[in-house]
């Protein structure tokens, strides 16, 4: 699974590069109130935007991690207080788990 996203991941920057490789014109590029840059390649613009968006992307999910770090924590410490409230034999099983544990008997 890790190869496929990674091989995902490839795929999309070098479609990204070749449409940008494609439209290398000079371009100016006009911002809120009048504001503009002149004769930039469109190249520059297109991988800035591209970046931009990857890293505002990334930055949508650190509040839904920090939630599940937080949560994780959470559930690691009750964990410990009822391991701590259990004791530690009855925990353990008294002796083997009969043969229908693993494999239930069915009628024929």
């Amino acid at each position: 699974m890790r190869y496929l996203v990674w091989a995902l991941r490839l795929l999309i920057f070098v479609v990204v590069l070749l449409f940008a490789l494609k439209n290398t014109d000079r371009v100016t590029v006009y911002f809120f109130a009048d504001r503009l840059i002149s004769e930039v390649p469109l190249i520059v613009v297109m991988l800035g935007c591209f970046v931009a968006g990857t890293v505002f992307g990334l930055l949508l999910t650190v509040p839904a991690v920090l939630r599940r770090r937080r949560e994780m924590a959470t559930l690691r410490r009750e964990l410990e207080r009822t391991r701590a409230l259990v004791p530690a034999t009855a925990m353990q099983p008294e002796g083997p788990p009969s043969p229908d544990v693993y494999i239930p008997l069915s009628p024929l």
